[in-house]
């Protein structure tokens, strides 16, 4: 099942007070970056991020987005400053996206 455009304004109005967040249409689904770095995505209307110590003190539910990936923490908040301050301190724990060969 694909994800609903509906469901992506739902979680971009969630991200709103976070700095040059971005998504990418990847299969049905969308992966979410911020600054540039990939911090989760929507996986069948499930609005997932990455496990780093940032999410894991606010999130406890882990679910798979698809079979075979890695587990990911699903986000039941809908308080926009708190889904904000999560991902602002999960940003300085994950990687720098890897550039893309065209």
């Amino acid at each position: 099942m694909s994800s609903s455009v509906e469901y992506l304004d739902y979680v971009l109005e969630l991200l709103a007070d976070v700095p040059e967040v971005s998504y990418r249409k990847m299969m049905g689904e969308y992966l979410l970056y911020a600054s540039g770095k990939i911090f989760g995505g929507i996986y069948d209307d499930r609005f997932l991020v990455k496990e780093t110590t940032a999410s894991r003190a606010v999130l406890a539910v882990s679910e798979m987005p698809y079979e075979g990936a890695a587990e990911m923490l699903l986000v039941d908040v809908e308080d926009k400053a708190v889904v904000a301050d999560l991902v602002t301190k999960m940003l300085p724990e994950l990687p720098e996206s890897r550039k893309r060969r065209r």
